[in-house]
């Protein structure tokens, strides 16, 4: 398998472990982000390991792509435990861990396993869908409650969940959101610009539902909301972010099969370059 572009040989004292998830066993409109990891590291081979925003360049990161974890096909709760635990398994060696999804609920075991090491830990979640479902078609485990089992299970206290760019979600969702999350609808960008003095002092987790980008950019996903955000304003949101304390991040729901010319997946490959590069 071809690792991201960049990525050292060894593991050595690599501060970033980047992990493959390929699982997207509970989406509930189209599958295929299981293949986002692959096409993910392969579109970043198109890209120049140098980044104007930032006038610096990849090559002076250290970070090791693991490769795919391999899961045993529709045991969600065993393939959940297997991320937790070797995320888990990094931490408590001092690196940070970057995971590329694969569908939304495999941020849940990310941010379980960050939220043991960094009991303060604050999430920010840049997404279409608010995804504070209780249950969805009778299931309580799904992409659409990931951030509902992270703020109530992960966080000591709901709040400590920051939701940007959500267009989408039920009633009931978006009431719980604004009574126990910080939740912006619509915008990332200016919302975060705000929120980033409550920020700086704490660690912070970053999860990014690609879908957050208006599906006219990023069509390859499972699940596209009319009404998104530009790919220009995510760089821009990536970058606002500069001088946080970032212990983790993932991307996730790339679905490539549902793509138009990669772009979707090349935008992913961007996103990952240039987070890696700024916390470096």
């Amino acid at each position: 398998m071809t690792r991201f572009i960049g990525s050292s040989p060894r593991l050595g004292d690599s501060k970033w472990i980047l992990l493959g998830i390929p699982m997207d066993f509970t989406v509930s409109r189209k599958s295929g982000s299981r293949f986002g990891p692959e096409s993910i590291r392969a579109e970043s081979h198109n890209l120049e390991t140098y980044s104007p925003a930032q006038d610096l360049d990849l090559s002076d990161v250290s970070f090791y792509d693991l490769e795919d974890l391999s899961f045993p096909y529709g045991d969600v709760l065993r393939a959940l435990d297997t991320v937790e635990s070797v995320a888990k398994r990094f931490f408590a060696r001092g690196r940070r861990v970057a995971g590329l999804g694969g569908e939304h609920l495999v941020s849940l075991p990310l941010i379980r396993a960050a939220a043991s090491f960094w009991p303060d830990l604050r999430v920010v979640h840049f997404d279409a869908h608010a995804d504070l479902r209780t249950s969805l078609r009778g299931g309580s485990l799904s992409h659409s409650s990931v951030m509902r089992h992270v703020a109530q299970s992960c966080l000591e206290q709901t709040h400590r969940l920051y939701q940007f760019g959500i267009r989408s979600g039920c009633a009931e969702e978006m009431e719980w959101g604004r009574g126990h999350t910080n939740l912006h609808l619509f915008d990332v960008l200016e919302p975060l610009e705000q929120s980033i003095k409550e920020l700086e002092s704490h660690p912070i987790y970053l999860s990014v539902d690609i879908d957050v980008v208006d599906p006219a950019a990023a069509p390859g996903t499972g699940t596209p909301e009319a009404g998104g955000i530009s790919s220009r304003e995510l760089l821009e949101a990536i970058t606002c972010m500069r001088g946080l304390d970032l212990v983790g991040f993932d991307l996730v729901e790339v679905a490539p099969d549902l793509d138009v010319n990669n772009v979707t997946s090349a935008l992913a490959a961007k996103c990952v370059r240039e987070s890696l590069i700024q916390w470096r």
